[in-house]
């Protein structure tokens, strides 16, 4: 799978991924600093799975119409640990192929999917 994680993305859950053959980019190396739009839109442009922990992709994505056909995903869980929180993203992210177009939001006990909106038309 390649993935975009977001700057404030845990770095053993990255490492795990990378471990497990991913083909995973972290903002926090790769474009320290940049703004949100910045990085969903490297996001896709090169096809990844953008993941994070920063709810204001959900704004980007259907508020201001910005289009994600790389498909996001929110994580919002706490969990007791680096290791927990490890599990729990690398088992929620190679539960599915379909995450390309849809927006995520992982909970403790739940994860809710809603398709993207289609990209508006530049006039």
């Amino acid at each position: 799978m390649r993935i975009l994680a977001n700057e404030n993305f845990p770095g053993p859950a990255i490492e795990a991924l990378r471990g497990r053959g991913h083909d995973v980019v972290w903002a926090r190396t790769d474009i320290p600093g940049a703004q949100d739009e910045t990085v969903l839109e490297r996001a896709q442009a090169e096809g990844r799975l953008l993941v994070t922990l920063d709810k204001d992709f959900g704004e980007l994505a259907f508020r201001w119409g910005l289009p994600a056909t790389c498909g996001v995903v929110l994580f919002r869980v706490s969990l007791p640990g680096p290791e927990a929180a490890t599990r729990r993203i690398v088992e929620v992210l190679e539960s599915r192929t379909d995450w390309h177009g849809r927006f995520a939001v992982v909970e403790e006990n739940r994860t809710r999917i809603r398709p993207l909106p289609a990209p508006r038309q530049r006039r």
